[in-house]
Parts: C-alpha cells; sequence; structure tokens
C-alpha cells in the first residue's frame, strides 16, 4: 500500500519535471525572428553593495525579414544575485524606437502581427516580443513591443513606425508594404 502511494507521487514529480523540462525547451526555442540583438550600451540605475547593480541596456536588431529597418529597445535588466544568476523576473518596461536605415526591401511575403524579435525575460514563463505590421493606407511599417506571460500579459507596451521612403538617388522605386502582408 505504501509503495503504491509512493509509486503515484514519484510518477507525479517525473510528469510535472517532464512538463516543465518541456515548457523550459519550448521558451527557449528560438522564434522565427531576428537573431540575438547588439548590446549598444547599459546604465546603472540602482546601486547594489554585494552584488551587480540593476541597469537599463540599450540593443540593436535588424529587422530580419525587411532589409533596411533596424530597431532600438531599451530594457531594464535586474541586479543583485537573483538577477546574476538569471532567476530574477524582469519588469515589462521596454522601450522601443524604428527606424529605416537603407532602402527597404522585403525578402518575403509577411504576416500583419508576425514576430520579428522574441527574448525570454525571465526563467520560464515571461518573453519580450517585437511584431511587425503594415499600415498599407500610409505606407509605414509598424513595429509594437510588449511582454507577456503565460498566463498574464501585461498591458505595458511601446510603438515605433517606419515610413517607407525613398532612399538616395538612386533608388526612386519605393516598395509598397501593403504588397507584401497576406
Amino acid at each position: 500500500m505504501i509503495s503504491q502511494a509512493v509509486g503515484k507521487r514519484d510518477k507525479r514529480w517525473r510528469n510535472l519535471a517532464l512538463a516543465v523540462s518541456a515548457l523550459t525547451f519550448w521558451q527557449a526555442c528560438p522564434a522565427a525572428a531576428a537573431d540575438e540583438p547588439d548590446l549598444i550600451f547599459r546604465r546603472s540605475t540602482v546601486f547594489k553593495w554585494m552584488s551587480p547593480n540593476d541597469k537599463l541596456a540599450t540593443y540593436g536588431v535588424d529587422d530580419p525579414q525587411v532589409e533596411g529597418v533596424a530597431c532600438h529597445f531599451t530594457v531594464p535588466e535586474k541586479g543583485g544575485f537573483k538577477g546574476w544568476i538569471g532567476l530574477a523576473e524582469e519588469v515589462s518596461d521596454i522601450s522601443l524606437a524604428c527606424r529605416q536605415i537603407g532602402p527597404i526591401r522585403f525578402k518575403d511575403k509577411l504576416e500583419q502581427g508576425d514576430d520579428m524579435f522574441r527574448k525570454r525575460r525571465s526563467l520560464f514563463f515571461k518573453k519580450m516580443q517585437i511584431v511587425r505590421g503594415c499600415d498599407a493606407k500610409r505606407n509605414v511599417l509598424v513595429y509594437m513591443v510588449y511582454s507577456d506571460k503565460l498566463i498574464e500579459g501585461s498591458p505595458k507596451n511601446s510603438t515605433s513606425s517606419v515610413p517607407i521612403m525613398p532612399w538616395g538617388t538612386a533608388d526612386s522605386a519605393v516598395q509598397k508594404c501593403g504588397e507584401f502582408i497576406q
């Protein structure tokens, strides 16, 4: 009788461990989005006596599907011992600015609200996402950054838009983003 109870308990723990492992793997899988962002700089915001400080970090990332567009975002990074070993859950305050940095060329058809970039913001459940859309009427790419959790998301977000303009004198033909949205 006792061995059956222990066996059921072990089976539950094993199932829980498998579920956590699967969830961790799912969270760690890269999105069909941009590579790792480039760290531009960090600034300390809160001094910690015996562990790393809280910081603001600014990153740059190129849109993997739209050549000629780059986004920069600033995120808070928790210090302390939990932040140091990667166990701190980061807050959802993220700012975003996207700009045209060259002639815009669409590499493929896109969907409204596609992930352009995704990054984990806590050990298991929270991630930051930059999504892309097209305002076809104005020929403007629109980028939104937000943070979500498996159970509940955050209404905190930031939006940036990139009007598609001619670039240089040789490039007179401007692509229309509406032609590349499915």
